[in-house]
């Protein structure tokens, strides 16, 4: 049996941190009262008092630790010069049907509302998207 290994030295750190900051860029748009902010506190059952109350220190440091995590996962999984079109194309289909699927399958069993699910799913395939775009436009 072969183990799965993991080359660190073929990380491109920059190219992580810059798709990682995009996702917060793209989540703080998302979420904006602008776009979704209100559909999504209304079905989510949350309040602007119940964002506020949240620390947003453990809120935006675990976000952070998640989503760097996420692109440096992605980094080994589109390699190093992987192409504008495939690496966005692999994060479109990764946020859409690997993502999405997670989230339907957690949000029918607990019954959440499918605009809900519609929000949070079509975030997560813009940004896996947006994160694939980051990997194919990095100069290696």
């Amino acid at each position: 049996m072969q183990l799965l290994m993991f080359d660190l030295s073929t990380l491109n750190l920059g190219a992580i941190l810059v798709a990682t900051c995009s996702s917060f860029l793209l989540w703080g748009i998302w979420y904006s009262p602008w776009l979704f902010e209100l559909a999504w506190l209304e079905t989510s059952g949350l309040t602007p008092f119940d964002i506020k109350k949240a620390d947003p220190l453990k809120v935006i440091g675990i976000a952070f630790i998640a989503t760097f995590l996420i692109s440096m996962l992605f980094g080994f999984l589109v390699g190093t010069h992987p192409g504008v079109v495939f690496s966005t194309s692999l994060g479109f289909i990764v946020g859409l049907c690997w993502v999405s699927s997670v989230l339907a399958i957690n949000y029918v069993f607990e019954q959440k509302p499918l605009k809900l699910f519609l929000i949070n799913a079509g975030y997560h395939t813009a940004q896996f998207t947006l994160i694939g775009l980051v990997f194919g436009l990095w100069p290696y």
